[in-house]
């Protein structure tokens, strides 16, 4: 994971995707919860010339259809903003368990 702390309301991290089918209904479900539990403003994608999707939207996590090795791109804006950062770049981490 490479993070970066612009203020304590604005963060952004990184982590390579390793889950073997990729960003599927499971894990994408998983993340999007877990994004919505953050007040931050949270959003991702697969590419880092690519548009920001809305992590809280299962529907446009979904839609990315992001495979096994890439990268998933994060940032945050809000309260608690490194936090979620923090915590879904565990998740993806973890495989998605726990």
């Amino acid at each position: 994971m490479i993070a970066r702390t612009e203020n304590a309301r604005r963060a952004e991290g990184q982590v390579m995707l390793a889950h073997p089918v990729g960003l599927h209904a499971r894990p994408a479900i998983k993340l999007t919860k877990l994004a919505k539990s953050f007040p931050a403003t949270v959003r991702l994608r697969a590419d880092p010339d690519a548009p920001w999707t809305d992590a809280k939207s299962i529907v446009k996590v979904m839609g990315l259809k992001v495979p096994q090795g890439a990268v998933l791109y994060f940032e945050a804006e809000g309260a608690e903003a490194k936090a979620a950062i923090a915590a879904l770049v565990a998740l993806v981490e973890r495989d998605f368990e726990g």
